[in-house]
């Protein structure tokens, strides 16, 4: 692929938001616009810029995990507290780096104002590559347009690039009205891709149904139902204009049906991973299988087939460096997750209520007050599990060279362990080892996933992993439907894909119906989509972030005995036969208390937007 990152530069220059920072209307630096949309290659950089908005998917440092019941950030600050502690404020969001900002949004929206407005009357001749960047522009249009209103609700529906002797005041369009938008869009989007090439980390027309799919479901959702919202927050209750974040009227069955029929149309027009089996897998192979499905084809020590379920994904590749070329990048997931004790910072690490969320291999409910569960918690799991988190005694890649002498076994430490002289060994991945004790995980867990298992890639080290982010994946659409079908009362059919799901995963069937199977359904898609970006808008749209997202953080605390007249493993190595280990499950009381306020359920509008457009009105709570 050519760069472009020169002209990319030039033509992004421009800061976006609803206000008078409009100063140009076209690139107009480098290239002029009529030599832009003269030609197909300088099209399609422009259009590449556009991506480039997306940045690196969810690979930043700080997850979006760490805003929900999946993780906790380790290092304090950089705006996680003010959302989790309930504190944020409309003159607070300049530091919220973790959620998209509204000027951010608007500014790839108005790159692909000026894609959608110019491409129609662009003077080069390749027809299908014209039709081809203007159904990615529509799409892109409409992703980031979902991105405000998911975030944010209701918003200024603008579709063309403004100019210097534009007025920028305008209104928030309603939710209801958004939503149509960006349907709108989708559809175009859908025509236009029709029979277009399928590249990695570019739109198809599978992208656009697949998002079609996932802006339905939110729809239908009690969060955007204005009288069972407003029921349940305190903060939509009181607002006067309900309207701007859900719908105040229609039939709510009607939009659970369109979500079903969207989801279907996905459903049957490709296929999965492994998504065809009429039993459950070995646990070794549903852990193999989940590996598989979160290096998506980007590791060698993965199957490449799993790349299939990827429907709209970011590409990576091993330059080190950010760049503007989509659909390339840099990331370093491991070393911004991974263990202490292999040189890595230990970021967004698991919390123990995701932890104890996967069920037994049986199906059953893990309980701590089963006493075989709490003498050895991580027995006999859901694979995912083993696929997902790094706990005390796991298996992991070899050590660094100068850890090697403490840890030769290549074993997770985040526990204390005896050392058969009355004293303690602190494990090397705890904050307090011998090895970078900052960086130490506070909840006694590290995440796996998205982690390249191949012992050849040093975490720490320059080279980049090589790892998609699944943006929108089959199974999300897969579960999508699920939920739809339990919303229209065809328990049946959602029973049919449940089992499909966990049978990859090896785990058994579906035992249950009625509200339990409710139950079970939002369960499996918190482990399914653990750390894609997932949870934090599933619990609000559900309305259970109170008791989700709002509860205190438990995290666990290893301790390894000596079992009487056993000989201590010097260097330590994990082994029940030597060690008894007991598992203590404590709040957390470092770094962040969480609590949750209604308002939460959406972010505020800044007061800079709203002093630069003061027809904006502000978000509930705030």
């Amino acid at each position: 692929m050519k760069r472009y990152s020169i002209l990319i530069a030039a033509m992004t220059l421009v800061t976006i938001s609803c206000s008078e920072n409009y100063l140009e209307t076209r690139p107009l630096d480098k290239v002029s616009s009529d030599a832009t949309w003269g030609d197909g290659a300088l099209s399609e950089a422009f259009v590449f810029g556009v991506y480039s908005h997306l940045g690196y998917g969810g690979f930043e440092e700080e997850g979006l995990a760490s805003l929900t019941d999946e993780a906790m950030f380790t290092h304090s600050g950089r705006g996680i507290n003010v959302i989790n502690e309930g504190t944020l404020s409309a003159t607070g969001t300049g530091n919220v780096n973790i959620i998209p900002q509204w000027d951010e949004l608007f500014s790839a929206i108005r790159q692909a104002n000026i894609a959608i407005q110019e491409l129609p009357e662009a003077t080069f001749e390749d027809e299908e590559l014209k039709n081809r960047l203007l159904g990615e522009s529509y799409f892109l249009r409409a992703y980031y347009y979902h991105q405000v209103v998911r975030y944010y609700g209701g918003t200024p529906i603008i579709d063309k690039p403004y100019g210097l002797d534009d007025d920028y005041s305008i209104a928030r369009s309603s939710y209801e009205d958004c939503i149509n938008f960006i349907l709108s869009d989708l559809e175009q989007a859908i025509s236009l891709l029709d029979g277009k090439p399928e590249t990695p980390g570019r739109a198809s027309q599978l992208s656009a149904m697949g998002l079609k799919s996932r802006v339905l479901l939110y729809a239908a959702s009690d969060l955007r139902d204005g009288p069972t919202v407003s029921a349940v927050s305190s903060a939509h209750g009181s607002y006067s204009n309900l309207e701007l974040v859900a719908y105040t009227s229609g039939d709510r069955m009607s939009r659970w049906n369109a979500a079903k029929t969207a989801a279907k149309a996905l459903l049957d027009a490709t296929t999965g991973y492994k998504l065809n089996l009429s039993a459950p897998v070995s646990a070794e192979e549903g852990k193999a299988n989940y590996v598989a499905l979160s290096m998506a084809g980007g590791s060698g020590v993965a199957d490449a087939s799993a790349h299939e379920e990827l429907l709209f994904e970011r590409t990576h590749s091993e330059l080190y460096t950010r760049e503007n070329d989509w659909p390339l990048g840099g990331i370093h997931q491991g070393i911004n997750n991974g263990p202490n004790g292999y040189h890595n910072w230990a970021g967004n690490t698991p919390i123990q209520q995701l932890v104890d969320d996967y069920e037994m291999m049986d199906g059953s409910k893990f309980d701590w007050s089963n006493p075989s569960h709490a003498a050895a918690p991580y027995t006999d799991r859901d694979p995912r599990l083993y696929a997902t988190i790094l706990f005390d005694g796991s298996d992991w890649k070899p050590r660094p060279s100068d850890v090697a002498s403490i840890d030769p076994y290549d074993q997770i430490q985040t526990g204390t362990y005896a050392d058969g002289s009355g004293g303690t060994i602190p494990g090397v991945d705890t904050r307090n080892s011998p090895i970078e004790n900052w960086n130490g995980s506070r909840t006694g867990y590290y995440v796996r996933k998205f982690i390249d298992p191949n012992p050849a890639v040093e975490d720490n080290m320059s080279s980049a992993q090589v790892v998609p982010w699944p943006f929108i994946r089959y199974t999300e659409i897969a579960l999508n439907y699920v939920e739809a079908c339990l919303e229209t009362g065809d328990e049946a059919e959602a029973i049919i894909w449940l089992n499909r799901i966990r049978y990859r995963a090896g785990m058994p069937a579906v035992a249950v119906t009625g509200s339990a199977l409710v139950d079970l359904y939002r369960n499996e898609r918190r482990i399914e989509l653990a750390y894609e970006e997932q949870r934090y808008f599933d619990a609000r749209r559900w309305l259970i972030a109170p008791e989700t997202l709002g509860r205190g953080i438990k995290v666990v605390r290893v301790v390894a005995t000596l079992k009487t007249g056993a000989t201590p493993h010097v260097p330590y190595r994990y082994d029940p036969a030597v060690y008894t280990y007991t598992y203590n499950v404590v709040d957390n009381t470092e770094n962040e208390t969480r609590t949750w306020d209604d308002k939460m359920y959406f972010m505020p509008i800044s007061r800079n937007e709203i002093n630069r457009n003061e027809l904006l009105v502000q978000n509930p709570g705030y």
